[in-house]
């Protein structure tokens, strides 16, 4: 399996790790890691972002069961307050997907918040275009590589804290949200036997001869991947399942790496299979399937950063949203506005987020979609303003460059 660093200058050597060290574990690690200070406040904050690979139905993850027109346009899946597998009342207004039990206790305790008819920029209906509008966090397609979450940890200000502060991508590829210039630290969970000690001792006096950058970047790798063999997420046998248990053991093994003292304090992952265009669902079938598993991996989070719990924001996002109305194989086609989940300790929940914009035909946008009434982007700057001290000039100068009409949200976190 190929393996590949990304280099601060931009290029991009191609190795096969994994066929070297013989199944030490996908980790890409950078040697040196910046120094950063700490959080806004002096909080030593945890940030998260779940991106969900396909585009989510918001209107059946989150459902405006208190709008008239709901029912009718989501007939055959739409989620009820009764019958067999009832729907979570969040608010007299909207409801959460029953396969959504954590994410539920976690808004009654004021840990978990939803924002509500909210889109990119992006307004048409390719997930090409619509994943690289929502990781760049531009206006609109463009032939720029670097991610936004990357371009908030290159902003950050030197400080007295040193070691594992470089962003944590999660998987075999780095996406683009955390490409550019800030080093990244990846981890995958092995499929393969770990590498014995003197294998690795052998290997890696090889390549401190013929190539000691590669060899340093290799020792902080291995060292990432001891601190995860400790947590007990980097055992092949354990790390096995089918793709909704796979979120949780992404998730767990992120969490196990961000709670260490050195670890990283950014991540980013994703969990693909959210194109609905058939047999969705409704309380149960695929859909409840997928929201089960991204349930159990913010579960999984909570339990793995139980510690620093307070000090985390973890926030769920996905390209675009879903038609309003069924289609005739049972599903939602390529939409416009969905939901976005924000999650736990440092997160001011229990409430709904939405300027709702209705379901009437007149109301839906292109008389199909969700109407978007929030930018995504406001969401992202509110966070990265409150919980790590970025000013809105750097907001939307460095980071979502172009974006000075679009304000923070404030008081999104505490």
């Amino acid at each position: 399996m190929s393996s590949h660093i990304f280099d601060p200058n931009g290029s991009i050597p191609h190795l096969s790790r994994r066929t070297v060290i013989h199944g030490a574990g996908t980790l890409l690690a950078w040697a040196y890691a910046p120094k950063f200070a700490f959080a806004a406040g002096g909080k030593d904050s945890r940030f998260v972002t779940i991106i969900l690979r396909g585009a989510m139905d918001g209107l059946q993850a989150v459902a405006p069961v208190g709008d008239p027109d709901y029912a009718a346009l989501h007939a055959g899946i739409a989620l009820a307050m009764d019958g067999d597998h009832p729907a979570i009342a969040l608010d007299g207004f909207f409801a959460l997907h029953p396969s959504m039990p954590n994410f539920a206790r976690l808004y009654k305790q004021n840990q978990a918040l939803v924002v509500h008819a909210v889109a990119t920029p992006y307004r048409d209906r390719s997930h090409f275009d619509g994943q690289d509008v929502l990781e760049t966090g531009l206006a609109g397609v463009s032939a720029n590589e670097s991610g936004w979450l990357n371009r908030a940890l290159a902003a950050l200000p030197p400080g007295e804290r040193i070691g594992g502060r470089a962003g944590l991508s999660i998987g075999s590829v780095t996406p683009v949200i955390m490409r550019g210039s800030a080093p990244v630290l990846g981890w995958s969970a092995p499929e393969l036997p770990k590498a014995s000690d003197d294998m690795s001792a052998r290997i890696m006096d090889l390549y401190r001869h013929r190539d000691p950058q590669l060899a340093d970047a290799l020792q902080e790798g291995l060292r990432t991947d001891g601190l995860a063999m400790k947590a007990g997420v980097a055992e092949p046998g354990k790390m096995r399942g089918n793709e909704f248990e796979q979120m949780r053991i992404a998730a767990t093994g992120a969490a196990a790496l961000m709670a260490q003292a050195d670890g990283p304090r950014i991540a980013a992952l994703s969990f693909g299979g959210w194109d609905t265009h058939a047999n969705e669902g409704g309380a149960t079938g695929r859909l409840a399937q997928l929201l089960g598993g991204l349930d159990n991996a913010i579960s999984a989070f909570e339990q793995g950063l139980k510690s620093v719990w307070n000090n985390t924001t973890i926030l769920v996002v996905t390209e675009f949203g879903r038609t309003a109305k069924i289609n005739g194989t049972v599903g939602t086609d390529h939409g416009t506005a969905t939901a976005a989940f924000l999650v736990g300790g440092a997160v001011k929940g229990g409430r709904i987020i939405a300027d709702w914009p209705g379901l009437k035909q007149t109301q839906l946008y292109e008389g199909r979609d969700l109407a978007p009434t929030t930018d995504l982007r406001s969401v992202f700057k509110g966070i990265l303003g409150e919980q790590f001290g970025l000013s809105n000039t750097v907001l939307a100068e460095k980071i979502f460059p172009g974006s000075i009409s679009v304000k923070p949200i404030s008081g999104l976190t505490a």
